[in-house]
């Protein structure tokens, strides 16, 4: 058995506990194999490497570059720590079969992970995930591996910004310049997000800047919760917007000139409403199952359709490559739009709304106020319910057998895509979707008012527990 096992979005592990030197090799070695024994058609014979700035990140990559060499790749080791969608858009710029990742993302200071991205640049597939897994079996098997090779460095930054030129209108940052406070969380998006802001002119105060692996002793996600310093200047600073990266800046946090925190559904509305109406892009929009219906509000003002996923960026990034979309997204803090990398990307999001920003001239609260004028009141909230194994077990059953109503509205569908969702008409639904790793439901829950959102969560707790 190994201990190599893929989550949503690679494989995680607490430092020196499960993520160590030894398993991390491991790891890599079974992508040598995989990737030997399953050339991507027309990729080239390499493999991007990079890594975040948590605790010995840079040598689990140098340790995983040193090995892809030793199956005959050319091993690009980026120069510093980068972004994840960085080396996802590297990955396809040099035609890489493939991608190492060392990050945690957005979990806690003592957790490391890996992540392998495929030739597309996106999130690997349940398949190439179950063939890495397997490989990993057969080479903990063995007793000898192959000869380390030597990794090449490289600068992945002047490509990805003129990327990012092709996507943001930059000039019309540069006309209207403003000022914003960004929140880098000691991560990967310092010398990107702020650079850039800067170069178009804007005025950057940027906090926390410097690598920390341990964030200030805080967690790194960015929520409300956890950017209360972001918060606090925003309310002081008299900045046009407030924007911020988890530490490997996949992810976004988006704060409103007067300290409005703007949840992810809220701000890829917005993104969507932008594109489609001030930048006149044509396409569908797609999002998981349990990402708000405001985005399908939005859509339904500009004509344009929506499509529905199950939960994971992996299944967002495939429609991606399929059909021309404007914009993709997930209600936790992810998304990607045409023409980019089928990978979360935190950096443009937040570029995009500063592009918002400068483009209407008035606060992101004002704006999602007129579309709420227009499409009606939709709230949204998500919770975790913890229940007992044999709880979780029955509630599977029932849910897997319907439900005829919820909270006192009657059930008028129901959407199996990804665990079991609700519709409770006009707009209203639940879903609940199980961990797979702990006793742990999560509950998604959409409402007309605050007051009926209120009934929902008793509802669900109820009902649960």
């Amino acid at each position: 058995m190994s201990i190599i096992k893929f989550g949503t979005s690679g494989w995680r592990g607490i430092i020196s506990d499960t993520f160590t030197f030894a398993n991390v090799e491991l790891a890599a070695h079974a992508i040598g194999r995989y990737l030997s024994a399953n050339p991507p058609t027309g990729a080239n014979k390499i493999v991007i490497v990079g890594h975040d700035t948590r605790f010995l990140s840079r040598q689990f990559a140098e340790r995983c570059a040193q090995i892809a060499a030793g199956y005959g790749f050319a091993a690009w080791l980026t120069d510093r720590d980068a972004p994840t969608p960085v080396i996802s858009h590297s990955i396809r710029a040099h035609k890489a079969a493939g991608g190492i990742n060392i990050t945690a993302s957005h979990n806690p200071a003592e957790y490391n992970g890996l992540k392998f991205n495929e030739a597309n640049g996106a999130p690997s597939s349940p398949e190439t995930c179950r063939g890495i897994e397997e490989a990993a079996a057969a080479v903990a098997r063995e007793a000898g591996h192959v000869e380390r090779g030597t990794p090449v460095p490289f600068n992945p930054l002047p490509a990805y910004v003129a990327q990012l030129r092709k996507l943001v209108d930059f000039a019309a940052l540069r006309r209207h310049r403003k000022k914003c406070v960004v929140e880098l969380m000691y991560g990967t998006g310092r010398g990107y997000l702020d650079l850039l802001l800067a170069k178009a002119g804007w005025t950057v105060e940027a906090l926390h800047g410097e690598i920390d692996p341990g964030f200030g002793g805080g967690h790194p996600e960015p929520i409300r919760e956890n950017c209360g310093e972001l918060l606090a200047r925003m309310k002081k600073s008299r900045a046009a917007i407030g924007l911020g990266l988890d530490p490997d800046a996949d992810r976004f946090a988006v704060v409103d000139r007067d300290g409005t925190f703007l949840n992810a559904n809220q701000v890829l509305a917005l993104t969507l409403y932008h594109l489609a109406k001030n930048r006149r892009w044509t396409g569908s929009v797609v999002r998981t199952v349990v990402t708000s219906h405001l985005v399908d509000a939005v859509a339904g003002l500009y004509g344009v359709p929506v499509r529905e996923t199950p939960v994971g960026f992996k299944y967002i990034g495939a429609l991606m490559e399929s059909e021309p979309v404007i914009v993709g997204g997930e209600e936790s803090n992810g998304l990607s739009v045409k023409g980019h990398v089928p990978e979360k990307d935190g950096v443009l999001a937040c570029l995009l709304m500063a592009e918002l920003v400068a483009y209407e001239e008035r606060p992101l609260r004002k704006i999602l106020a007129e579309i709420e004028k227009r499409t009606g009141r939709i709230v949204s909230d998500r919770i975790n319910l913890r229940v007992t194994p044999e709880r979780k077990e029955q509630l599977l059953a029932r849910f897997a057998a319907g439900l005829s109503e919820f909270a006192g509205r009657k059930v008028t569908g129901t959407v199996t895509v990804d665990g079991y969702k609700f519709l409770l008409g006009d707009g209203r639904w639940v879903a609940f979707r199980a961990s797979g790793t702990e006793p742990v439901f999560r509950c998604y829950l959409e409402a007309r008012t605050e007051k009926e959102l209120t009934a929902f969560r008793q509802a669900a707790l109820a009902l649960v527990q």
